[in-house]
């Protein structure tokens, strides 16, 4: 009688999840379900109250409590199939899906729309202040305030270091100073889509210091590598603004974004603590201090007349500024805004986004440029752009056939 009172006249009905595992209820039970649980406490004394306790996401399901004193009862089953999801199950999935894809979306805009202005700005600035070594130093270091000021405002929770962190990162910092600057480089001598035509190679690359130390890739992945290196190779020979420089920048720049990406999977698997972005973020003033000694030792005595003759060149001096601004700004945002659509996105769509993202960039400089494009050089690069798709494909699989085999 008092059950009938105090219950709603529906009845309760267990997902068929936990139809399919009996409940093994004893004295002192423990559940463990990802659901949503109702406590009902009958004591002594008879109450209408209900407490409600826990909320996880996904399934409703309830515990009553009849014992006098109280007893928790833990239900623990089995995830079942889509068939077996409640109705609120899926119209939670309804609701959660179509705000995930637009937030995904903004992601992406924001990072596509970030690479381009850094890829104009930076552009701009070298035509008429050509030293990419003090450029390059400027946009590590606006990657380093940007950083602490994330980390001392408790916007970005600041990771717990230590030594051995550091020496763990001293590698593939290195590697990636080594990448930024090539790049920076052939910026500094090319056009800007020859440039990113030629890093489109950066998984040729990968796949062959990866083999040389053991790995080992299955013949579709070989395959999709032949494209890109025809397209590269086609795209350079018909290149308007070849330059020999600007051709071994992009492909130094390859190689220590590639040697990056390896020694980090080998140092710093202790370190999976940390997020990608607070790891860039080392990564990123670690590089700071590589580079910008050397800049000064490689082009530091030229940095004062160059100066004047961008002033001249530009005709106000606060335009040269906003270039450079913008370009040290903007290098920092896209990369945080790259590791934070691979936070929410699986690998293989990361890198279709990152193929994409090239093809859209290499369009955009062309326009804002007026870089002449010959037909075969377009060619070329459309080709290197697809063999860079079919990588990311075959590549996948191989990963995910690892992971089975696992």
């Amino acid at each position: 009688m008092i059950l009938s009172n105090l219950l709603p006249s529906s009845s309760l009905t267990l997902p068929k999840s936990l139809n399919k595992h009996p409940l093994n209820f004893t004295s002192r039970t423990t559940i463990s379900h990802q659901s949503n649980f109702k406590v009902f406490n009958f004591n002594n004394k008879p109450t209408s109250q209900i407490h409600k306790v826990n909320i996880f996401l996904k399934t409703p399901s309830g515990i009553c409590n009849f014992d006098p004193k109280p007893t928790s009862l833990v239900v623990k089953s089995v995830s079942g199939s889509n068939q077996d999801s409640t109705p609120d199950e899926e119209e939670i999935q309804k609701n959660t899906n179509p705000n995930k894809t637009l937030q995904l979306a903004v992601v992406f805009g924001f990072w596509y729309f970030q690479n381009i202005v850094f890829n104009i700005y930076n552009k701009k600035a070298l035509n008429i202040f050509p030293y990419p070594w003090l450029l390059a130093s400027f946009q590590l270091f606006v990657g380093s305030i940007w950083m602490l000021v994330l980390w001392g405002t408790k916007i970005q929770p600041c990771p717990k270091i230590d030594k051995s962190f550091i020496i763990a990162l001293l590698g593939p910092a290195l590697f990636h100073t080594i990448g930024h600057i090539s790049a920076c480089v052939s910026f500094s001598k090319v056009a800007v889509s020859f440039t990113h035509v030629i890093k489109s190679a950066e998984p040729v690359f990968s796949v062959v210091f990866s083999s040389a130390l053991g790995d080992s890739y299955p013949l579709s992945v070989w395959l999709s590598i032949l494209p890109i290196v025809m397209g590269c190779s086609l795209a350079a020979v018909t290149e308007v603004s070849f330059n020999l420089g600007g051709l071994w920048g992009a492909m130094i720049s390859n190689v220590g974004f590639v040697l990056r990406n390896i020694y980090s999977k080998k140092s710093l698997q202790n370190f999976k603590q940390v997020n990608g972005l607070n790891l860039y973020g080392w990564i990123t003033i670690l590089s700071f201090f590589y580079l910008f000694p050397v800049a000064i030792f490689v082009e530091g005595s030229q940095w004062v007349a160059g100066y004047h003759k961008a002033i001249a060149s530009v005709g106000t001096p606060s335009t040269f500024y906003l270039w450079v601004m913008l370009s040290g700004l903007f290098y920092h945002l896209y990369n945080q805004s790259s590791y934070q659509a691979l936070d929410d996105i699986s690998p293989l769509t990361f890198s279709v986004g990152n193929t994409m993202k090239r093809v859209v960039v290499i369009v955009s400089t062309v326009i804002v440029f007026r870089n002449p494009v010959r037909p075969l050089n377009a060619l070329g690069s459309a080709i290197a752009i697809l063999g860079t798709f079919l990588y990311s494909q075959a590549s996948s699989k191989k990963k995910v056939a690892v992971e089975k085999k696992d």
